[in-house]
């Protein structure tokens, strides 16, 4: 079982995720895509950002919740 990481160590992966979200939304992001409202890849940039930062934050193994629900339904 992991224990749950320090606070700098939280604050310095939400610090690289955000340098790592802002240079991909200055690439990639809102008002670069070839939608029409100019979102389409931005939108999913920030769906990512906020599973990622939710992971950071509470600690959550998504992966271990899936197959945990996976194995329920089986």
């Amino acid at each position: 079982m992991r224990e749950r990481q320090g606070c700098l160590e939280g604050l310095f992966e939400l610090f690289l995720l955000n340098a790592l979200f802002d240079w991909l939304q200055d690439h990639f992001g809102f008002g670069r895509g070839v939608s029409c409202a100019g979102c389409g890849c931005g939108l999913l940039l920030l769906l990512i950002f906020l599973f990622l930062a939710c992971n950071i934050i509470f600690s959550t193994n998504w992966f271990r919740l899936s197959i945990d629900a996976l194995s329920r339904l089986v």
